[in-house]
């Protein structure tokens, strides 16, 4: 097997270092995730490299003399080469010391045998190494057969070291398509999240949002590994009826799944938008838990449950990251996710069109919640998209779908009038900014007249 390298120069460079340390006595190895996405037939953007039989000094020394490096703390032996996504490191041993992702003493260790070194790592599809040299597999835990068979399996029972894996195994599930082993399920639920700094576990949740190809199947994992728990704003979900007229699909868990996937499967390949709607498809039913009551005639009915989402999606997102911006964003999506079928329900205005544009700022986002919403409510995942494109039509035509409605009457208007600045200003500003959403202006000459209607009363 080779490589699936992106371009000849990492290639080469590759090659060089490989036959670097084999001069020197040594063997270096393709390992982890580049070995497993060639595996997979996908392309390979970030290469870890493991040294046998060098030290570290003897490393540094021998590949420094073509390539500019930084050493990754010393002990752990890791080389990052400039210009290139390589990483070059040594075996290492590593022994719980404490709590957490961080809880450990690290030690290189070149005359670790791969099979010891391939047993620290977490999942079967991980731990493959190539020489890339001869092309030769080394697959101690058959991580080639899990691939082919679409199974998530732990290594060794030091996999329960690291809770950070639990939800690495997550998004891996959702990433490759992958079940998750009966037994990588047991001992997953022996595992507590103890010390996971946040910023990590957000790295594996935006994995799962920017590049699971179906989020459903990690969040299944969860659910079935008893980690759903942590995260009781989707425990909550589970079993919470819906009305079966509205959603065959079932309870609100089952719907939140089916909108998930039906999101990556048309992601638009912005890392910061699809960021922002796919937790906005994870969160927006995050209020029917609170709100969803069973009437006497049997109807199912969650009343006012978008402004309820606001306050169990800033909670579950808090928890993982300070990014306000990135929240408040999140949180308003969810907020008004009914508001596309509720101003097509009511034909209604350019100027309701525009005023919700100033509180979303950006309707294409809400739309791209409404239709993976409407998609999680059909069984074939196919969204009804006429309320979308009734919409966006409508906000094109006004130019607010990427962007709220910009002030045409500013400060300098009130000056080129003879106004002095001051506290009437602000009034002046927001009655003439009210009159342009219900479009009795479109254009500065507009904004001008009405505006001297203003001062001539």
């Amino acid at each position: 097997m080779n490589l699936n390298y992106t371009n000849d120069e990492l290639r080469d460079a590759v090659l060089e270092i490989c036959h670097e340390v084999q001069r020197a006595g040594g063997q270096a190895c393709a390992v982890g995730g580049c070995v497993r996405d060639t595996a997979l037939g996908l392309p390979v953007k970030d290469i870890d490299m493991e040294v046998y039989h060098l030290p570290a000094h003897d490393l540094a020394e021998l590949l420094g003399k073509r390539f500019a490096m930084d050493l990754v703390g010393q002990s752990f032996g890791v080389f990052k080469v400039h210009h290139f996504p390589i990483d070059i490191a040594l075996p290492r041993r590593e022994a719980k010391a404490g709590t957490g992702h961080r809880g450990f003493d690290i030690h290189s260790d070149p005359s670790m045998p791969r099979e010891e070194a391939a047993a620290r790592r977490d999942f079967t599809i991980n731990a493959i190494a190539l020489d890339p040299l001869t092309g030769e597999l080394f697959d101690p835990f058959h991580g080639l057969d899990d691939l082919e068979r679409r199974l998530l399996r732990h290594t060794t029972s030091r996999f329960s070291e690291d809770p950070l894996r639990v939800l690495r195994g997550m998004q891996f599930a959702a990433r490759f398509e992958m079940n998750v082993a009966p037994e990588t399920i047991e001992l997953c639920r022996t595992i507590e999240p103890e010390g996971l700094p946040p910023e990590r576990i957000f790295d594996e949740w935006k994995k799962l949002i920017l590049l699971g190809r179906r989020p459903s199947l990690g969040l299944a994992f969860l659910r079935d590994c008893g980690w759903i728990k942590y995260y009781p704003e989707l425990q909550a979900l589970i079993q919470c009826p819906q009305n079966p007229k509205w959603h065959p699909e079932g309870d609100v868990w089952n719907h939140t799944l089916l909108a998930l996937d039906a999101f990556a499967a048309h992601r638009i390949g912005n890392p910061s938008e699809d960021l922002i709607v796919g937790l906005a498809v994870l969160c927006h039913d995050f209020g029917k838990p609170a709100t969803t009551q069973t009437e006497e005639d049997g109807r199912i009915r969650s009343l006012a449950h978008a402004r309820a989402a606001e306050e169990p999606t800033r909670s579950f997102l808090l928890r993982m990251t300070s990014q306000s911006a990135l929240i408040d964003d999140v949180v308003t999506l969810a907020v008004h996710h009914m508001r596309p079928h509720e101003l097509h329900q009511a034909d209604a205005s350019d100027s309701a069109v525009r005023r919700l544009a100033t509180e979303v700022k950006r309707i294409d986002r809400l739309i791209r919640v409404d239709l993976a919403d409407r998609a999680g409510r059909s069984l074939d995942g196919t969204p009804d998209p006429a309320c979308a494109n009734w919409l966006m039509e409508k906000a094109r035509r006004l130019e607010v779908a990427e962007n709220a409605p910009k002030p045409i009457v500013m400060g300098r208007h009130l000056q080129h009038l003879g106004l002095t600045p001051g506290p009437a200003f602000g009034p002046l500003l927001k009655a003439c900014y009210e009159a342009q959403l219900e479009g009795r202006f479109t254009d500065e000459s507009g904004g001008i007249a009405y505006l001297e209607t203003l001062t001539k009363k």
